[in-house]
């Protein structure tokens, strides 16, 4: 199983970026997808997730502003984040989880957003 993000880099507030994790091994329909964003010193935490069925969840922080998405024929997740503020500055990880708890994770990407 491979999971490869990527897509990040440095973007001046108010910009966008697209992340993207490609992967490899698994049944892509049988996972439910999630973004997650570690800043330093600070704890992981989720910015978005899309189920298995294309339900979507955001938090307060990533709502209005980031976009959660699947493409099965090309077994790849996105993330689309507008307006991107300073404090979105993080590494960004891709998770893949299935109903039965098994999951995965892949590298992170950086994400530096100047003032």
């Amino acid at each position: 199983v491979q999971l490869q993000a990527f897509g990040g880099g440095l973007v001046q507030a108010g910009g966008s970026l697209r992340l993207s994790c490609a992967t490899s091994g698994i049944t892509f329909s049988d996972y439910a997808m999630a973004w997650y964003r570690q800043a330093p010193g600070k704890q992981r935490e989720r910015v978005a997730t899309v189920g298995s069925g294309g339900s979507t969840y955001y938090p307060d922080s990533a709502k209005g502003r980031f976009t959660i998405s699947r493409d099965g024929a090309d077994n790849t997740v996105y993330l689309q984040m507008n307006t991107l503020k300073p404090e979105d500055t993080a590494v960004y990880y891709c998770r893949l989880q299935n109903s039965y708890g098994v999951d995965y994770w892949g590298n992170g990407t950086l994400v530096t957003v100047s003032s």
